[in-house]
């Protein structure tokens, strides 16, 4: 069976599938019914419509299920245990779901720098689902602000950035801007002399 990129670039013949990624459709079905962006083609007639704590915690459960079946078939002690991280975050927002979701608009990702096929090593690896990126006949790896080496599939970190806004990594806030230093009037004013 073709996935939607075969068929769009009509690709034919057996093509190498990713086995331990799942199926996010339905996650982003469902993330499509609560975000609010007014970018978005499907947004809102009510201005003032926000998601409802239970459509918020509905998906962060998809995503949550998505990440424990990426964890039942990790072999890896340390990717076993960054994914029990990462579903114990999702736990606590189902449990005390957020009034908004937090995460980055679609148009974020799509500007997120791509890191190309030649800059791939052959042991890379995405964090999220411990692929090899050169497993992928077309890896599409972004990088995030945060941090040059972190990188994943666009396809693992879309969903968890779409629905925290944070690096899977470090938790830093993606869409929060670095605040300039305000210079006070008084230290403008220096000698010349000294300069």
């Amino acid at each position: 069976m073709s996935n939607p990129y075969e068929v769009e670039h009509n690709i034919k013949g057996e093509a190498k599938s990713h086995h331990t990624r799942p199926d996010m459709s339905s996650f982003f079905n469902q993330l499509s019914q609560i975000t609010t962006e007014s970018t978005s083609s499907r947004a809102h007639n009510n201005p003032n419509a926000v998601p409802t704590p239970v459509d918020v915690a509905a998906t962060a459960r998809l995503l949550q299920d998505q990440f424990t079946f990426l964890l039942q078939s990790s072999e890896n002690e340390n990717h076993r245990a960054y994914l029990e991280n990462l579903t114990e975050l999702l736990q606590e927002q189902i449990e005390h779901p957020p009034e908004k979701v937090g995460g980055v608009p679609q148009s974020y990702l799509d500007e997120l720098d791509r890191v190309p096929k030649k800059a791939l090593k052959k042991d890379d690896i995405c964090p999220i689902c411990a692929e090899k990126f050169l497993n992928d006949e077309y890896p599409l790896v972004v990088q995030l602000p945060c941090h040059k080496t972190h990188r994943f599939d666009l396809e693992c970190v879309g969903p968890w950035l779409r629905l925290q806004g944070t690096c899977p990594l470090d938790r830093k806030e993606l869409m929060k801007k670095k605040e300039v230093p305000k210079v006070d009037e008084e230290e403008e004013d220096y000698d010349d002399q000294y300069a």
